[in-house]
């Protein structure tokens, strides 16, 4: 059986807490995007055949925990790697999917995260892959995630405190300038580390008043111009956390972008996915050749190159598709 697994990126806006002096640590909020795309294709086999360096390591992990000899695995399509689109945690979900329905399984995709390394502290990729939308996470006991995370495996993904429908009208600018990858791996957890020790306590109040009053029920609403606004604001109070680590309220060159952005009526609110670079606007279909101007117009004012797109939303989970009975 050839098994092919589709899933889009995310927007991450940020998380509702930093502080240890709270009870709840990070809870993170985002939507899904319909595109661009991670794509990975798997066929069972008694070994692992597979050349792409990135999916091979999750594909080895998958084969492991699901207890299946192997797979043949291709990579169709993939999201930039460490821009702030959650390329790790789609391929990593995609990668188990496949090899699980190769061999005629079903894989709890937020059961095996942790042991995939993902979820460890927002759970926006895998509610998103899991079923698309807009997802506010509960995020983790302080407890449980003090300044250091526990080991690979010994969390559970953050529980989905709310979701909801994107309106299908609405669209999502993405900018993503030509710029150093954001931070990751040992230096995304260094970083972390200094921002939860420093984190002002009152940012995560006036967080969460953002998110209660404003965010969530412009989403109620279908009010696209409040939903912008509120989630613009999210983005800017978490940068005051992020200050120290990333060169300001936002990294560079990404300030001069959302700056040029926010001058724009096609763009309701604009503002850092995760650590970045990529930067996002929010608009809606009437809108989209206008923001998508605005977007190029604002890399010219930042004096950088990059890539321009307008994106639907995704309100459903990763796609799965099967097929005969594969290649000899």
């Amino acid at each position: 059986m050839s098994v092919r697994v589709e899933s889009g990126g995310r927007l991450h806006f940020g998380f509702l807490n930093l502080s240890l002096s709270h009870d709840r640590l990070y809870g993170s909020l985002g939507v899904a995007l319909d595109q661009p795309r991670v794509a990975v294709e798997a066929e069972p086999a008694d070994a692992l055949r597979c050349d792409h360096e990135r999916a091979r390591e999750h594909a080895e992990r998958a084969c492991e925990l699901l207890d299946v000899p192997g797979a043949a695995i291709s990579v169709c399509g993939e999201l930039p790697p460490h821009v702030g689109l959650g390329s790790g945690t789609q391929l990593a979900l995609a990668v188990l999917s496949a090899v699980a329905r190769a061999h005629g399984r079903d894989a709890d995709v937020r059961e095996f995260a942790p042991e995939l390394g993902r979820g460890g502290r927002s759970g926006v990729g895998v509610a998103t892959f899991e079923a698309g939308g807009f997802v506010l996470d509960a995020g983790h006991p302080t407890g449980l995630f003090t300044t250091e995370a526990p080991a690979r495996g010994e969390w559970a993904v953050p529980p989905v405190a709310a979701r909801h429908r994107i309106p299908d009208d609405w669209r999502f600018l993405l900018v993503v300038p030509d710029a150093d990858t954001g931070k990751n791996g040992s230096d995304e957890d260094e970083s972390m580390r200094s921002a939860v020790e420093a984190a002002d306590p009152g940012l995560a109040d006036r967080i969460s008043g953002v998110v209660t009053r404003r965010v969530l029920p412009a989403l109620a609403s279908g009010d696209v111009a409040a939903f912008g606004a509120a989630v613009a604001e999210v983005g800017r109070l978490n940068g005051a956390w992020y200050a120290d680590e990333q060169g300001g309220v936002y990294r560079p060159p990404v300030g001069c972008i959302v700056d040029a952005l926010a001058g724009s009526p096609a763009v309701s609110g604009a503002g850092q996915s995760s650590w970045g670079p990529a930067v996002y606007g929010v608009t809606d279909a009437d809108r989209a050749d206008a923001a998508l101007a605005a977007g190029r117009e604002a890399l010219d004012a930042a004096g950088v190159g990059g890539d321009v797109r307008v994106v639907a939303p995704r309100n459903e989970g990763a796609r799965v598709a099967e097929s005969g009975q594969g290649k000899a």
